[in-house]
């Protein structure tokens, strides 16, 4: 009676689900695109007005997130679709977005891609690290913001459980893979046979009639998310209150956020290539190599360029005391804080 009562009490976060916002018959906005744009948006707004600030030309800032847009729309596809190849039926299906389907993941690894050779043209010739440090604490916090979406339409929820931030099903409908089979019942079929059902009263996780794991709720994994890429972003903006190596904000970035997903995505119930889904595999791929990169650096001498500390956010650029970012340009000599 004890266990059964203490389930209740921490299962207790719920709130109702919206699939669309509808206008009419015809026409439709999901919440998750729109906070994946305010998430972008406001991301650009602060990496923009640092960049400027750092002494990035206002035109390479402009062509950094326009790139990074069309970078992180294909990727963010073309990353579903390795991982999910083998659901289409054709590939005329992998150019229907408007089904839904993107990778977060993949939508970064584009983006970076993308301005990589950007960065690199004959007018601007920036180092990758000076613009990416800049990128870094501005992607977290679009993270976080972009998240609310997914917790408005049920998405990326993970396996069955009890604790304190459980999240119980309401109402509304829940985002795929999740289908409703009876009013308020909704099921998954997984990997290996497997079902998940979720309804008001709980969840299960079952092979066949199997109960392999239960709870009143399940593990909501945008959730944290949203709430441990807060966390980075409050980190990383104190981090570049000082000046630093550069590329140590980056690859702090990449090894903490690919450690997350490696957490976070073990709790859900995505497709998997072995023991880890997709996502980890990159995660892990990602953390793996910024942690090698930092022990290097670390052992490195002489240090390197800096990256100048972050001011108040400004339009205007450096005045002419101030030391410029280009290669064409003498590096700062203000001491590094690794």
């Amino acid at each position: 009676m004890l266990a059964l009562l203490t389930s209740d009490l921490l299962g207790a976060l719920t709130w109702p689900v919206i699939d669309r916002f509808r206008f009419g018959d015809t026409f439709a906005i999901s919440p998750h695109g729109i906070f994946i744009a305010i998430g972008f948006g406001i991301g650009a707004w602060i990496f923009t007005k640092l960049a400027i600030q750092r002494g990035v030309p206002e035109d390479l800032a402009n062509s950094v997130v326009f790139w990074s847009l069309i970078g992180a729309i294909v990727g963010a596809r073309v990353g579903y679709v390795i991982a999910h190849v083998s659901e289409f039926e054709s590939p005329l299906e992998w150019f229907e977005v408007w089904r839904g389907g993107i990778s977060l993941l993949g939508g970064i690894a584009g983006a970076t891609i993308a301005n990589a050779v950007n960065i690199r043209r004959k007018q601007y010739r920036f180092r990758f690290f000076q613009i990416a440090d800049t990128v870094a604490p501005a992607l977290a916090l679009g993270i976080s913001i972009g998240r609310i979406g997914d917790l408005i339409i049920a998405d990326h929820l993970g396996k069955p459980t009890s604790w304190l931030l459980a999240w119980r099903y309401s109402s509304g409908t829940i985002a795929p893979p999740f289908r409703e089979v009876t009013p308020g019942r909704f099921v998954a079929d997984l990997d290996e046979g497997l079902t998940q059902q979720i309804t008001a009263a709980g969840s299960k996780l079952q092979d066949g009639a199997r109960v392999l794991a239960e709870g009143v709720g399940v593990h909501q994994t945008a959730l944290y998310d949203m709430l441990l890429a807060a966390v980075l972003f409050t980190f990383l903006w104190w981090f570049i209150r000082s000046p630093r190596r550069e590329g140590m904000v980056t690859l702090t970035f990449g090894l903490w956020y690919g450690s997350m997903r490696l957490l976070e995505d073990s709790l859900r119930i995505d497709k998997r290539f072995g023991p880890l889904t997709g996502s980890q595999w990159t995660a892990l791929t990602a953390a793996i190599v910024c942690a090698a990169l930092l022990i290097w650096f670390a052992s490195r001498k002489p240090e390197g360029p800096t990256t100048p500390p972050r001011g108040p956010l400004r339009e205007r650029p450096p005045a002419p005391d101030e030391p410029p970012l280009g290669d064409a340009h003498q590096e700062s000599s203000t001491t590094t804080r690794v």
